[in-house]
């Protein structure tokens, strides 16, 4: 259910350029700045990096769980790029299991796809993770 990094028909990732792009201004971000600040600072300087890449990227997107018809959670996703990856952004010393875990629940109260977990830590860290659908 969480991961397939491939589309099995063609062998390419899926949002594969998307992806790319903003694993590339992660890192610009990342050498730029570097680690220490908290995790706002690096949302904001996401976005300017992906609006510099051509990329719309929308803030604290609010996200909803249902269950059975009825509103049975809400969370804010960190971005959303291009209203089809969800970008969680971390400042901590190294990525855990349980921020992988709320990743890939956004990703299934959303339906999208794909989501990229970035960590602005002592040493720049990414997990890309992919909810497989039963198309």
């Amino acid at each position: 259910m969480e991961q397939a990094p491939m589309d099995g028909e063609e062998g390419r990732l899926i949002e594969g350029r998307l992806t790319q792009q903003v694993i590339g201004g992660f890192y610009a971000v990342y050498n730029e700045l570097g680690p220490g600040f908290l995790e706002s600072v690096y949302v904001n300087a996401m976005v300017i990096a992906l609006g510099e890449l051509g990329l719309k990227a929308a803030r604290e997107v609010p996200l909803e769980v249902r269950f059975r018809s009825k509103v049975v959670g809400q969370f804010r996703a960190d971005l959303l790029v291009e209203g089809r990856l969800i970008l969680e952004v971390k400042a901590v010393s190294h990525l855990a299991i349980p921020h992988e875990v709320q990743l890939v629940n956004y990703l299934r109260a959303t339906g999208i796809q794909v989501g990229l977990l970035l960590n602005f830590g002592p040493r720049a860290e990414l997990r890309r993770r992919v909810l497989q659908t039963d198309d």
